[in-house]
């Protein structure tokens, strides 16, 4: 059976049967960078966080920034508004 065929039957694009996850040389770095900066900084969201990582040189973008630091800086409360109720 062929890799259209196949695809088609369960129904799956076949780019999905093609893709090859890519690791960035600079992925350990960033995160680093990354949960120092929230570390140090603890209520500054992903945005901030990416204007901080710019001003110090970096090339990164704010969905790169969010995918790496969500899971990793969700430490501090969301603030008083959540508190309260």
């Amino acid at each position: 059976m062929s890799e259209r065929q196949a695809c088609h039957v369960v129904e799956q694009p076949r780019g999905t049967q093609r893709y090859r996850p890519t690791q960035r040389d600079d992925e350990d770095t960033l995160t680093q960078a990354i949960v120092t900066l929230a570390s140090q900084y603890g209520r500054y969201g992903y945005r901030r966080i990416t204007a901080l990582l710019k001003r110090t040189g970096w090339q990164v973008g704010k969905d790169r920034v969010e995918r790496i630091s969500t899971p990793r800086t969700k430490t501090c409360p969301r603030g008083p508004r959540d508190l309260a109720s």
